[in-house]
């Protein structure tokens, strides 16, 4: 049997009715901003899913590499024509 979980898709949503349209996990009221909170404050990723339960490891890894992949992504950010 397998234990893989199926992540969400898409892994964030946002919505004006749900935490003034800040960018949430999806399935969440748990925003992303939050994650970055906690590891920039020194915070590990088992410490921010240890408090927010409904989050899981790999959701919230899931979204770390989307941010990194939109972090490496070239266009669109910053870039003169």
């Amino acid at each position: 049997m397998s234990t893989t979980q199926q992540l969400p898709d898409p892994l964030v949503t946002s919505s004006p009715k749900r935490m003034s349209g800040a960018l949430v996990f999806a399935g969440t009221r748990v925003p992303v901003r939050t994650l970055f909170d906690y590891l920039e404050a020194g915070k590990t990723i088992e410490y921010f899913i240890a408090q927010f339960p409904d989050v899981t490891r790999a959701h919230a890894a899931a979204v770390l590499d989307l941010a990194q992949q939109r972090l490496a992504d070239p266009i669109g950010v910053g870039t003169a024509a």
